[in-house]
Protein backbone atom coordinates (compact mmCIF):
# COMPACT_ATOMS: atom_id res chain seq x y z
CA UNK A 1 0.00 0.00 0.00
CA UNK A 2 2.81 2.42 0.86
CA UNK A 3 4.38 1.87 -2.57
CA UNK A 4 1.10 2.75 -4.29
CA UNK A 5 0.64 5.90 -2.19
CA UNK A 6 4.23 6.97 -2.78
CA UNK A 7 3.88 6.51 -6.55
CA UNK A 8 0.52 8.27 -6.40
CA UNK A 9 2.10 11.40 -4.91
CA UNK A 10 4.40 11.71 -7.93
CA UNK A 11 1.71 10.79 -10.47
CA UNK A 12 -0.82 13.32 -9.14
CA UNK A 13 1.91 15.97 -8.93
CA UNK A 14 2.87 15.34 -12.57
CA UNK A 15 -0.73 15.64 -13.76
CA UNK A 16 -1.16 18.86 -11.76
CA UNK A 17 2.09 20.27 -13.15
CA UNK A 18 1.01 19.53 -16.72
CA UNK A 19 -2.26 21.34 -16.05
CA UNK A 20 -0.42 24.32 -14.57
CA UNK A 21 1.81 24.48 -17.67
CA UNK A 22 -0.66 23.77 -20.48
CA UNK A 23 -3.76 25.49 -19.08
CA UNK A 24 -2.46 28.17 -16.71
CA UNK A 25 0.71 28.91 -18.66
CA UNK A 26 2.88 28.42 -15.58
CA UNK A 27 6.03 27.23 -17.36
CA UNK A 28 8.20 27.54 -14.23
CA UNK A 29 6.23 24.83 -12.42
CA UNK A 30 8.67 22.07 -13.36
CA UNK A 31 11.60 24.14 -12.16
CA UNK A 32 9.82 24.68 -8.85
CA UNK A 33 9.06 20.97 -8.50
CA UNK A 34 12.64 19.94 -9.21
CA UNK A 35 13.91 22.54 -6.76
CA UNK A 36 11.59 21.07 -4.13
CA UNK A 37 13.13 17.61 -4.68
CA UNK A 38 16.60 19.00 -3.98
CA UNK A 39 15.37 20.99 -0.99
CA UNK A 40 13.55 18.05 0.56
CA UNK A 41 16.44 15.66 -0.06
CA UNK A 42 18.71 18.08 1.78
CA UNK A 43 16.13 18.53 4.53
CA UNK A 44 15.94 14.76 4.99
CA UNK A 45 19.64 14.58 5.77
CA UNK A 46 19.37 17.62 8.06
CA UNK A 47 16.53 15.97 9.97
CA UNK A 48 18.47 12.72 10.34
CA UNK A 49 21.61 14.55 11.48
CA UNK A 50 19.55 16.61 13.90
CA UNK A 51 18.17 13.40 15.36
CA UNK A 52 21.61 11.92 16.04
CA UNK A 53 22.28 13.94 19.18
CA UNK A 54 18.78 13.50 20.57
CA UNK A 55 18.75 9.77 19.85
CA UNK A 56 22.17 9.28 21.42
CA UNK A 57 21.08 11.23 24.50
CA UNK A 58 17.82 9.42 25.16
CA UNK A 59 18.89 5.94 24.14
CA UNK A 60 21.81 6.40 26.52
CA UNK A 61 19.48 7.29 29.40
CA UNK A 62 17.18 4.48 28.37
CA UNK A 63 19.97 1.92 28.61
CA UNK A 64 20.59 3.04 32.20
CA UNK A 65 16.88 2.61 32.95
CA UNK A 66 16.94 -0.87 31.45
CA UNK A 67 19.95 -2.01 33.47
CA UNK A 68 18.54 -0.53 36.69
CA UNK A 69 15.26 -2.42 36.30
CA UNK A 70 13.06 0.69 35.99
CA UNK A 71 11.75 -0.37 32.59
CA UNK A 72 10.55 -3.65 34.08
CA UNK A 73 8.70 -1.71 36.78
CA UNK A 74 6.95 0.43 34.13
CA UNK A 75 6.16 -2.67 32.13
CA UNK A 76 4.41 -4.29 35.08
CA UNK A 77 2.28 -1.19 35.67
CA UNK A 78 0.74 -1.21 32.19
CA UNK A 79 1.19 -4.88 31.40
CA UNK A 80 -2.50 -5.80 31.93
CA UNK A 81 -3.51 -3.16 29.34
CA UNK A 82 -0.85 -3.99 26.76
CA UNK A 83 -1.40 -7.74 26.96
CA UNK A 84 -4.99 -7.11 25.83
CA UNK A 85 -4.25 -4.48 23.19
CA UNK A 86 -1.16 -6.34 21.95
CA UNK A 87 -1.80 -10.01 22.73
CA UNK A 88 1.26 -11.18 20.76
CA UNK A 89 3.59 -9.24 23.11
CA UNK A 90 4.41 -11.46 26.12
CA UNK A 91 4.27 -10.35 29.72
CA UNK A 92 7.45 -8.75 31.00
CA UNK A 93 8.70 -7.78 27.55
CA UNK A 94 10.87 -4.65 27.36
CA UNK A 95 8.54 -3.01 24.85
CA UNK A 96 5.92 -2.36 27.55
CA UNK A 97 8.23 0.06 29.32
CA UNK A 98 9.49 1.83 26.21
CA UNK A 99 5.92 2.24 24.88
CA UNK A 100 4.86 3.71 28.22
CA UNK A 101 7.69 6.25 28.15
CA UNK A 102 6.88 7.23 24.56
CA UNK A 103 3.17 7.71 25.24
CA UNK A 104 3.91 9.76 28.36
CA UNK A 105 6.36 12.01 26.48
CA UNK A 106 3.82 12.56 23.69
CA UNK A 107 1.12 13.45 26.18
CA UNK A 108 3.38 16.07 27.74
CA UNK A 109 4.31 17.51 24.34
CA UNK A 110 7.98 16.54 24.77
CA UNK A 111 8.76 15.76 21.14
CA UNK A 112 12.52 15.57 21.64
CA UNK A 113 12.06 12.77 24.15
CA UNK A 114 9.10 11.05 22.49
CA UNK A 115 10.85 10.22 19.21
CA UNK A 116 13.87 8.35 20.66
CA UNK A 117 11.62 6.48 23.08
CA UNK A 118 9.26 5.61 20.22
CA UNK A 119 12.11 4.31 18.08
CA UNK A 120 13.28 2.20 21.01
CA UNK A 121 9.76 0.80 21.41
CA UNK A 122 9.59 -0.03 17.69
CA UNK A 123 12.93 -1.85 17.93
CA UNK A 124 11.69 -3.81 20.95
CA UNK A 125 8.53 -4.81 19.08
CA UNK A 126 10.60 -5.78 16.03
CA UNK A 127 12.31 -8.47 18.14
CA UNK A 128 8.95 -10.25 18.32
CA UNK A 129 8.06 -9.69 14.66
CA UNK A 130 8.26 -12.96 12.70
CA UNK A 131 8.23 -11.14 9.32
CA UNK A 132 10.92 -8.49 9.62
CA UNK A 133 9.88 -6.44 6.57
CA UNK A 134 6.15 -6.49 7.41
CA UNK A 135 4.53 -4.51 10.24
CA UNK A 136 3.11 -6.64 13.05
CA UNK A 137 -0.26 -5.94 14.68
CA UNK A 138 1.47 -4.51 17.76
CA UNK A 139 3.67 -2.21 15.67
CA UNK A 140 0.67 -0.92 13.73
CA UNK A 141 -1.27 -0.16 16.92
CA UNK A 142 1.75 1.60 18.39
CA UNK A 143 2.29 3.67 15.24
CA UNK A 144 -1.37 4.73 15.04
CA UNK A 145 -1.31 5.79 18.69
CA UNK A 146 1.72 7.93 17.86
CA UNK A 147 0.24 9.55 14.76
CA UNK A 148 -2.90 10.43 16.70
CA UNK A 149 -1.02 11.18 19.92
CA UNK A 150 -2.95 12.82 22.73
CA UNK A 151 -1.07 16.00 23.59
CA UNK A 152 -2.05 17.42 26.95
CA UNK A 153 0.41 20.31 26.85
CA UNK A 154 0.51 21.92 23.36
CA UNK A 155 3.00 24.49 24.59
CA UNK A 156 4.47 25.36 21.17
CA UNK A 157 1.04 26.35 19.83
CA UNK A 158 0.50 28.60 22.86
CA UNK A 159 3.90 30.18 22.19
CA UNK A 160 3.18 30.84 18.52
CA UNK A 161 -0.17 32.42 19.35
CA UNK A 162 1.46 34.58 22.01
CA UNK A 163 4.22 35.67 19.61
CA UNK A 164 1.60 36.67 17.06
CA UNK A 165 -0.12 38.88 19.66
CA UNK A 166 -3.16 36.78 20.62
CA UNK A 167 -5.38 38.30 23.30
CA UNK A 168 -5.72 34.83 24.88
CA UNK A 169 -3.00 32.44 23.63
CA UNK A 170 -4.32 29.46 25.62
CA UNK A 171 -7.95 29.76 24.52
CA UNK A 172 -7.43 26.78 22.21
CA UNK A 173 -6.32 24.46 25.03
CA UNK A 174 -9.63 22.64 25.63
CA UNK A 175 -10.55 22.48 21.90
CA UNK A 176 -7.14 20.93 21.12
CA UNK A 177 -7.61 18.45 23.96
CA UNK A 178 -11.00 17.45 22.55
CA UNK A 179 -9.69 17.16 18.98
CA UNK A 180 -6.61 15.11 19.84
CA UNK A 181 -8.66 12.83 22.11
CA UNK A 182 -11.11 12.21 19.27
CA UNK A 183 -8.22 11.45 16.93
CA UNK A 184 -6.70 8.91 19.32
CA UNK A 185 -10.02 7.25 20.04
CA UNK A 186 -10.81 6.95 16.32
CA UNK A 187 -7.39 5.46 15.62
CA UNK A 188 -7.74 2.97 18.46
CA UNK A 189 -11.22 1.92 17.33
CA UNK A 190 -10.05 1.51 13.70
CA UNK A 191 -7.11 -0.71 14.68
CA UNK A 192 -9.23 -2.67 17.16
CA UNK A 193 -11.83 -3.34 14.46
CA UNK A 194 -9.24 -4.60 11.95
CA UNK A 195 -7.33 -6.65 14.52
CA UNK A 196 -10.50 -7.84 16.29
CA UNK A 197 -9.56 -6.43 19.69
CA UNK A 198 -12.45 -6.02 22.13
CA UNK A 199 -12.33 -2.54 23.62
CA UNK A 200 -15.15 -3.46 26.00
CA UNK A 201 -12.81 -5.61 28.05
CA UNK A 202 -13.10 -4.56 31.71
CA UNK A 203 -9.36 -4.03 32.08
CA UNK A 204 -9.13 -1.83 28.97
CA UNK A 205 -12.13 0.22 30.07
CA UNK A 206 -10.62 0.66 33.54
CA UNK A 207 -7.35 1.99 32.12
CA UNK A 208 -9.19 4.29 29.70
CA UNK A 209 -11.32 5.62 32.55
CA UNK A 210 -8.25 6.21 34.70
CA UNK A 211 -6.56 8.02 31.82
CA UNK A 212 -9.64 10.21 31.32
CA UNK A 213 -9.67 11.12 35.03
CA UNK A 214 -5.97 12.06 34.99
CA UNK A 215 -6.47 14.11 31.84
CA UNK A 216 -9.42 15.93 33.40
CA UNK A 217 -7.40 16.66 36.57
CA UNK A 218 -4.50 18.07 34.56
CA UNK A 219 -6.82 20.17 32.40
CA UNK A 220 -8.57 21.50 35.53
CA UNK A 221 -5.23 22.41 37.10
CA UNK A 222 -4.01 24.25 34.00
CA UNK A 223 -7.30 26.06 33.42
CA UNK A 224 -7.15 27.33 37.00
CA UNK A 225 -4.00 29.27 36.08
CA UNK A 226 -4.28 32.84 34.80
CA UNK A 227 -4.42 32.84 31.01
CA UNK A 228 -1.08 34.62 30.68
CA UNK A 229 0.61 32.02 32.90
CA UNK A 230 -0.83 28.81 31.44
CA UNK A 231 1.78 28.46 28.68
CA UNK A 232 4.68 29.03 31.07
CA UNK A 233 3.14 26.69 33.66
CA UNK A 234 2.68 23.99 31.00
CA UNK A 235 6.27 24.38 29.87
CA UNK A 236 7.57 24.32 33.44
CA UNK A 237 5.54 21.23 34.29
CA UNK A 238 6.59 19.33 31.17
CA UNK A 239 10.29 20.07 31.52
CA UNK A 240 10.25 19.46 35.28
CA UNK A 241 8.77 16.02 34.70
CA UNK A 242 11.28 15.33 31.94
CA UNK A 243 14.34 16.24 34.02
CA UNK A 244 12.88 14.34 36.97
CA UNK A 245 12.70 11.26 34.75
CA UNK A 246 16.37 11.70 33.84
CA UNK A 247 17.31 11.96 37.51
CA UNK A 248 15.17 8.92 38.29
CA UNK A 249 17.05 6.90 35.66
CA UNK A 250 20.43 8.06 36.92
CA UNK A 251 19.49 7.66 40.57
CA UNK A 252 18.19 4.12 40.05
CA UNK A 253 21.35 3.19 38.17
CA UNK A 254 23.58 4.64 40.88
CA UNK A 255 21.56 2.87 43.59
CA UNK A 256 21.98 -0.45 41.79
CA UNK A 257 25.74 0.23 41.57
CA UNK A 258 25.70 0.36 37.77
CA UNK A 259 28.44 2.24 35.95
CA UNK A 260 25.96 4.82 34.66
CA UNK A 261 28.46 6.51 32.33
CA UNK A 262 29.45 3.28 30.57
CA UNK A 263 25.79 2.26 30.32
CA UNK A 264 24.95 5.67 28.85
CA UNK A 265 27.70 5.40 26.21
CA UNK A 266 26.59 1.88 25.33
CA UNK A 267 23.06 3.04 24.64
CA UNK A 268 24.13 6.26 22.92
CA UNK A 269 26.11 4.33 20.31
CA UNK A 270 22.84 2.92 19.03
CA UNK A 271 21.50 6.41 18.38
CA UNK A 272 23.98 7.13 15.59
CA UNK A 273 23.23 3.87 13.77
CA UNK A 274 19.48 4.44 13.98
CA UNK A 275 19.72 8.00 12.62
CA UNK A 276 21.85 6.95 9.65
CA UNK A 277 19.45 4.11 8.76
CA UNK A 278 16.60 6.63 8.61
CA UNK A 279 18.07 8.75 5.79
CA UNK A 280 16.86 6.71 2.76
CA UNK A 281 13.33 6.43 4.17
CA UNK A 282 13.18 10.15 4.95
CA UNK A 283 14.48 11.11 1.51
CA UNK A 284 11.87 8.93 -0.20
CA UNK A 285 8.93 10.24 1.79
CA UNK A 286 9.85 13.93 2.13
CA UNK A 287 10.75 14.31 -1.56
CA UNK A 288 7.34 12.87 -2.54
CA UNK A 289 5.63 15.27 -0.15
CA UNK A 290 7.63 18.22 -1.50
CA UNK A 291 6.69 17.37 -5.09
CA UNK A 292 3.01 17.12 -4.15
CA UNK A 293 3.10 20.50 -2.44
CA UNK A 294 5.08 22.32 -5.16
CA UNK A 295 2.78 21.06 -7.93
CA UNK A 296 -0.20 22.94 -6.51
CA UNK A 297 -2.26 19.85 -5.68
CA UNK A 298 -3.06 21.04 -2.16
CA UNK A 299 -4.18 24.47 -3.37
CA UNK A 300 -6.40 22.80 -5.93
CA UNK A 301 -8.00 20.61 -3.28
CA UNK A 302 -8.86 23.64 -1.16
CA UNK A 303 -10.43 25.51 -4.08
CA UNK A 304 -12.45 22.43 -5.04
CA UNK A 305 -13.68 21.84 -1.50
CA UNK A 306 -14.71 25.47 -1.07
CA UNK A 307 -16.69 25.42 -4.31
CA UNK A 308 -18.38 22.11 -3.46
CA UNK A 309 -19.36 23.11 0.09
CA UNK A 310 -20.52 26.62 -0.76
CA UNK A 311 -22.68 25.25 -3.59
CA UNK A 312 -24.68 23.16 -1.11
CA UNK A 313 -25.00 26.00 1.41
CA UNK A 314 -22.39 24.89 3.96
CA UNK A 315 -20.63 27.63 5.93
CA UNK A 316 -17.07 27.79 4.58
CA UNK A 317 -15.44 30.09 7.09
CA UNK A 318 -13.13 27.23 8.10
CA UNK A 319 -11.78 26.72 4.55
CA UNK A 320 -8.88 29.11 5.13
CA UNK A 321 -7.66 26.79 7.90
CA UNK A 322 -7.61 23.74 5.64
CA UNK A 323 -4.03 24.22 4.34
CA UNK A 324 -2.86 23.28 7.83
CA UNK A 325 -5.13 20.23 7.85
CA UNK A 326 -4.01 19.00 4.43
CA UNK A 327 -0.35 19.52 5.23
CA UNK A 328 -0.44 18.03 8.73
CA UNK A 329 -0.31 14.33 7.75
CA UNK A 330 2.52 15.08 5.33
CA UNK A 331 4.88 17.49 7.07
CA UNK A 332 5.07 18.94 10.57
CA UNK A 333 7.14 21.94 9.49
CA UNK A 334 4.85 22.47 6.49
CA UNK A 335 1.73 22.43 8.68
CA UNK A 336 3.37 24.82 11.13
CA UNK A 337 4.23 27.18 8.27
CA UNK A 338 0.62 27.01 7.04
CA UNK A 339 -0.67 27.80 10.54
CA UNK A 340 1.64 30.81 10.88
CA UNK A 341 0.71 31.97 7.39
CA UNK A 342 -2.99 31.82 8.31
CA UNK A 343 -2.32 33.77 11.52
CA UNK A 344 -0.40 36.40 9.57
CA UNK A 345 -2.97 36.77 6.78
CA UNK A 346 -6.19 36.74 8.79
CA UNK A 347 -5.07 37.71 12.31
CA UNK A 348 -4.06 35.39 15.12
CA UNK A 349 -7.47 35.53 16.82
CA UNK A 350 -9.48 35.19 13.62
CA UNK A 351 -11.72 32.16 13.24
CA UNK A 352 -9.55 30.69 10.47
CA UNK A 353 -6.32 31.07 12.47
CA UNK A 354 -7.90 29.67 15.63
CA UNK A 355 -9.22 26.57 13.84
CA UNK A 356 -5.83 26.20 12.17
CA UNK A 357 -4.15 26.15 15.60
CA UNK A 358 -6.60 23.49 16.82
CA UNK A 359 -5.86 21.38 13.73
CA UNK A 360 -2.13 21.74 14.33
CA UNK A 361 -2.53 20.22 17.79
CA UNK A 362 -5.05 17.52 16.86
CA UNK A 363 -2.77 14.91 15.24
CA UNK A 364 0.81 14.08 14.36
CA UNK A 365 2.50 14.01 10.93
CA UNK A 366 1.37 10.57 9.77
CA UNK A 367 3.69 9.97 6.82
CA UNK A 368 6.74 11.41 8.58
CA UNK A 369 6.14 9.24 11.67
CA UNK A 370 5.55 6.24 9.43
CA UNK A 371 8.81 6.83 7.54
CA UNK A 372 10.84 7.35 10.72
CA UNK A 373 9.37 4.60 12.89
CA UNK A 374 9.01 1.85 10.32
CA UNK A 375 12.17 2.96 8.52
CA UNK A 376 14.20 2.56 11.71
CA UNK A 377 13.53 -1.20 11.68
CA UNK A 378 13.41 -1.75 7.91
CA UNK A 379 9.66 -2.35 7.54
CA UNK A 380 8.39 -1.96 3.97
CA UNK A 381 4.95 -3.59 4.09
CA UNK A 382 2.79 -1.49 6.41
CA UNK A 383 -0.53 -3.39 5.98
CA UNK A 384 -3.42 -1.40 7.51
CA UNK A 385 -1.24 1.14 9.33
CA UNK A 386 -1.82 3.99 6.86
CA UNK A 387 -5.57 3.56 6.55
CA UNK A 388 -6.07 3.45 10.33
CA UNK A 389 -3.75 6.42 10.87
CA UNK A 390 -5.58 8.46 8.24
CA UNK A 391 -8.92 7.61 9.89
CA UNK A 392 -7.48 9.10 13.08
CA UNK A 393 -6.31 12.17 11.14
CA UNK A 394 -9.74 12.74 9.58
CA UNK A 395 -11.41 12.38 12.98
CA UNK A 396 -9.02 14.92 14.49
CA UNK A 397 -9.52 17.43 11.68
CA UNK A 398 -13.32 17.11 11.66
CA UNK A 399 -13.43 17.50 15.44
CA UNK A 400 -11.18 20.57 15.15
CA UNK A 401 -13.70 22.17 12.79
CA UNK A 402 -16.68 21.23 14.97
CA UNK A 403 -15.19 22.51 18.24
CA UNK A 404 -13.91 25.57 16.40
CA UNK A 405 -17.50 26.51 15.48
CA UNK A 406 -18.67 25.51 18.95
CA UNK A 407 -16.17 27.64 20.88
CA UNK A 408 -15.30 30.54 18.59
CA UNK A 409 -17.88 31.12 15.83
Amino acid sequence: MLAHIWFGFFAVAFISAMYQWLVNGHAAIFSEIMQSTFDMAGLSVEVAIGLIGVLCLWLGFFRIAEKSGLINVLARILEPLFTRLMPEVPRGHASHGSITMNVAANMLGLDNAATPMGLKAMQDLQQLNPNKDTASNAQILFLVLNTSSVTLLPVTIFMYRAQQGSADPTAVFIPILMATSASTLAGLIAVAWVQRISLFDKVILAYLFGFAVLMAMLATFLLAQPAEQMASTSSLLGNLILFSIIMLFLGAGWWRKINVYDAFIEGAKEGFDVAVRLIPFLVGMLVAIGVLRASGVLDGLIVGLEFMLSSIGVNTDFIQALPTALMKPLSGSGARAMMLETMNNFGVDSFAATVSAIMQGSTETTFYVLAVYFGSVGIRHVRHAISCALIADVAGILTSIIVGYWFFH
